[in-house]
């Protein structure tokens, strides 16, 4: 396990009351990466040094640091340039790394399918490209002076074309799926079953309600980025009603525009959705930071406008009272903001009822009898209703089906009047 020293720089006022609680996410995130945190050093200026973005003088004490506490690694709460990173390793004599590169790290471990490990590798590759550099100006330089002239390129040269090369490949295989993923949404959109997404800053517990939502068995953990790869399971109401919901990679503020490029088609399935449940860690003292983090992110990939249902979760961690105060307010049935745990399952069933308005204002529950010589017309029910049963007997097709009025017009004809036959 690797030993870090974290190092934050404030400029403004803003940034020193939130240095602690940043270092401390970012603590997290080397954890998550496999990172044991050996120290942490803070810096307040006016301005950031172009040279170390640090001051000089807190470069030696970076330096003295990393060697008191036998580290071997310099990780910085903020991104670094090339030029930054190569003079900071000259003066500390560890690797030294930036809050970007620590969190495509950490995806790039967690990776799971394919896709995921593609758009980890198209992050990287993009971070790393304008970062290169060559050993001596031999590599860096061509026909600038003797012995950097002849025939061939030069490695720098030769780093970059297969780099760029690389990305153009992963980019043509990422638009394959994509292409994919968006005949399935378009599939999806004209069923008549609703999708629900969840999403959220990262550790908030997503994965948690998803488990407990569709009883699988989904890893977790309290370890930033345990989710990458999304997953669309059913769900289903005791009358038989369900939708389709996905889990979703966490967000995390500063989140790499190498990430959000490279997910982006991952993240569009987020746009697809009927609902969205933005899932907030209401124990958390960041509460609102991460709340608005997530809704940047949300807004920046245009989908803002999708309805959306604000889920306070980890509520058993909250005083008695709190709790109390927090499910009192779920029985508003117009509330867009639901209390709950993920972990314990209080207030779950108040979610699901929203949800059940939400996703099925209009639709009703109808009783259809077919006779069993003409059941093909039957065939047309799927795309406009949801079937929630279907049974033959006496030469008839029965369904049970919830759908909004105009969705049964043609089986006006074939309706059971009265109570429910099933």
């Amino acid at each position: 396990m690797e030993r870090a020293i974290l190092v934050n720089v404030s400029t403004t006022r803003a940034e020193k009351e939130e240095a602690e609680e940043s270092v401390t996410e970012l603590a997290g995130l080397a954890a998550a990466a496999g990172a044991e945190v050996a120290g942490k050093v803070f810096q307040v200026r006016p301005r950031l040094n172009p040279r170390w973005l640090v001051g000089e003088g807190k470069v030696g004490d970076i330096a003295r640091e990393a060697r008191e506490a036998s580290a071997d690694l310099v990780i910085f709460d903020r991104n670094l340039n090339a030029a930054q990173q190569r003079n900071v390793e000259d003066e500390v004599k560890v690797k030294v790394i930036d809050r970007t590169q620590l969190i495509l790290d950490i995806f790039a471990q967690r990776a799971r399918t394919n896709e995921g490990k593609l758009q980890v590798e198209l992050a990287q590759l993009a971070y790393n490209l304008p970062r290169l550099r060559g050993k001596g100006l031999s590599l860096t330089q061509q026909g600038a002076g003797i012995g950097t002239r002849g025939p061939g390129e030069k490695k720098l040269e030769v780093d970059r074309r297969r780099i760029t090369d690389r990305i153009a490949r992963i980019r043509r295989d990422i638009d394959g799926l994509q292409k994919r993923r968006s005949s399935q949404r378009e599939s999806r959109r004209k069923s008549p079953v609703p999708t629900v997404s969840l999403v959220g800053y990262t550790s908030a517990g997503k994965s948690t309600l998803f488990n407990l939502l569709t009883k699988e068995q989904r890893y977790t953990s309290s370890n930033l980025f345990s989710t990458l790869d999304p997953l669309l399971r059913r769900v289903s109401f005791p009358d038989g009603a369900f939708f389709f919901l996905t889990d979703t990679v966490g967000f995390i503020k500063r989140l790499p525009i190498e990430l959000v490029t490279s997910f982006r088609a991952t993240l569009e399935e987020v746009g697809a959705a009927d609902c969205v449940c933005h899932i907030v860690d209401a124990a958390s003292a960041s509460c609102e930071r991460q709340l608005g983090a997530v809704e940047a992110i949300l807004a920046d990939i245009g989908v803002a406008d999708i309805p959306a249902l604000k889920i306070l979760n980890k509520i058993d961690l909250l005083a008695a009272g709190e709790r109390a105060l927090l499910l009192g307010q779920n029985a508003d049935p117009e509330a867009r903001t639901i209390a709950l745990s993920a972990k314990t399952g209080e207030g779950v069933p108040d979610l699901l009822r929203r949800l059940r308005q939400v996703l099925f204002a209009g639709y009703q529950i109808y009783y259809i009898r077919v006779p069993r010589e003409t059941r093909e017309i039957t065939d047309s029910l799927g795309r406009r209703s949801l079937v929630l049963k279907r049974r033959e007997s006496d030469g008839f097709v029965e369904l049970k089906v919830m759908a909004e009025p105009a969705g049964i017009v043609n089986f006006l004809p074939y309706l059971e009047q009265g109570a429910d036959p099933w």
